[in-house]
């Protein structure tokens, strides 16, 4: 009874929460918004006038795939964490911590950050890069060192330079260090600080903390760790790398959800509009009666005696997103649960999610589309040495779903302007259920022959199917006399999932 009662308290907020943002949204005016041909996702209450009947917005949960690192090597141990991966061409790209600790607390030896390369985002190797001497040999993948960069070695978090007419010896940027430093590499091996003072200098920068050109407001963007009743984070922009604006806290929609450790930012290459985080949630609930039942229950208590929270606090992934930058809508229930492993889970510093989204093939069958691909610390700062990165999956743009059970319900946008000939969505439904697709003019009345019963019921599961009416004897796509014009759009939903729609 008392989980049903609270189940029903947490629709009540997010309902409240999709509500507040739908009717900020109105205020701001009777214009249509202009999405263009530009893919839209359902992962906040930007675009959703109503919810009827049985629909709802439905966080997703990224699945569970292999170990794709153990950090066995010397130069690696434990501290496996603050990775970076990203898809450079036909080549993905990982940066990882290689530190080591005894009991979670003492160095065994200096932190690096170790680079490792796939040609599939799925299986991985270490490059000897023959860069930096550790235990008298330069054979290992090392690319910074902390003898060479101090504290960047803690928090190095590189990234592609993708505006035009960089210089090829400065294609990848990187932040790091504590006040932040930037570097450049030609290469993505050997590094370089570009200037000799720190860029970014108010916060806290015991975490991943992240830059990048944000192409679609053409300004490079940083995000950081800071203190606001607990870990939070604070933005900034440049024009240069060199000179920031002043760091300002983010807002959040209905709220922080906690405090947040690392934040993970990055814009969504299918819609550069979007801003999507993976935070790292990090909750201390303190020693307590259910904390026994957690993994490794005697070891808990024995690093609480050095180090409280080490025993007590737990970390798990969010996922949050923006159309500014600035104010975050967070889902309030965890992105990626801490999980059944046994053993090193449920402690502070597992389930850091990496920063970066890369597409990969699908497990599942040679035929099914790409999928997203994540990788997630297991293991981090455990006596169970040695640390490891697993891979998580996820549909293409299946962050959020709107869904309705087989008794149905409705999605209805507010008004839009498109531009294209079609509309295509990304869906999931039984044999059973369905969707179907109507359009409403500037009135709210339906569109002739673009109405709800004009729509065959789409069923299936496709990334991008394109949506039909019956008009007469044939069957249409064109919605091209429409384009530039007012519209709503009225998703009708039966047993099925909606992730996104883009006019084309």
């Amino acid at each position: 009874m008392e989980g049903r009662v609270t189940s029903q308290w947490w629709a009540l907020v997010l309902l409240l929460c999709l509500l507040s943002e739908t009717s900020a949204g109105a205020q701001e005016g009777d214009a249509p918004i202009d999405i263009g041909s530009r893919r839209e996702l359902f992962v906040d209450g930007f675009l959703v006038q109503t919810l009827e009947g049985e629909a709802r917005q439905i966080l997703q949960r990224p699945v569970p795939r292999e170990v794709v690192l153990v950090c066995d090597q010397p130069w690696e141990g434990n501290g496996v964490n603050y990775v970076t991966v990203f898809q450079d061409g036909d080549l993905y790209r990982m940066y990882y911590r290689g530190g080591d600790y005894a009991f979670g607390l003492e160095p065994t030896h200096p932190q690096t950050y170790c680079y490792a390369e796939s040609r599939d985002g799925i299986h991985w190797k270490r490059p000897q890069v023959g860069l930096v001497e550790f235990a008298g040999s330069k054979e290992n993948n090392i690319v910074i060192s902390e003898k060479q960069f101090g504290y960047v070695a803690h928090n190095f978090s590189p990234f592609v330079d993708t505006r035009p007419g960089v210089p090829a010896n400065e294609r990848f940027k990187a932040i790091g260090g504590g006040p932040l430093e930037v570097l450049a590499s030609g290469d993505g091996r050997m590094w370089r600080k570009m200037g000799a003072r720190p860029v970014i200098t108010k916060g806290a920068f015991d975490s991943q903390n992240v830059i990048f050109w944000d192409a679609h407001r053409q300004t490079f963007r940083g995000y950081h760790r800071q203190f606001r009743k607990g870990r939070d984070i604070m933005t900034e922009t440049s024009d240069d790398l060199i000179h920031w604006t002043e760091p300002v806290f983010l807002d959040y929609v209905p709220s922080r959800g906690g405090e947040l450790y690392t934040n993970q930012i990055t814009p969504y290459h299918r819609a550069p509009h979007l801003l999507v985080g993976f935070p790292t949630r990090y909750e201390d609930r303190g020693l307590n009666p259910a904390t026994r039942y957690l993994p490794q229950s005697k070891y808990r208590q024995a690093r609480s005696a050095r180090s409280v929270r080490e025993g007590t606090a737990v970390t798990e992934g969010l996922f949050m997103c923006s159309r500014d930058g600035l104010r975050f809508h967070v889902w309030q229930e965890a992105f990626i649960r801490p999980g059944l492993r046994t053993r090193d889970s449920w402690f502070y510093g597992d389930t850091y999610q990496n920063w970066g989204l890369v597409e990969t093939k699908s497990v599942v069958a040679a035929d099914a589309p790409d999928e997203l691909s994540m990788y997630l610390t297991e293991g981090t700062l455990q006596n169970g040495r040695p640390g490891k990165l697993r891979r998580y999956s996820l549909r293409m743009d299946g962050f959020v779903a709107v869904n309705a059970p087989m008794a149905g319900g409705k999605l209805v946008t507010r008004p839009l302007k498109f531009k294209g000939r079609r509309l295509v969505i990304n869906y999931s439904s039984s044999a059973r259920g369905g969707i179907r697709v109507g359009l409403l003019d500037a009135s709210g009345q339906p569109v002739a022959g673009y109405a709800l019963p004009d729509c065959p019921a789409i069923y299936g599961d496709s990334l991008e199917r394109p949506v039909e009416w019956l008009m007469g004897d044939d069957v249409t796509q064109d919605v091209s006399a429409w384009s530039g014009k007012t519209v709503q759009l009225v998703f009708e939903l039966k047993d099925a999932d909606l992730f996104s729609f883009q006019f084309q």
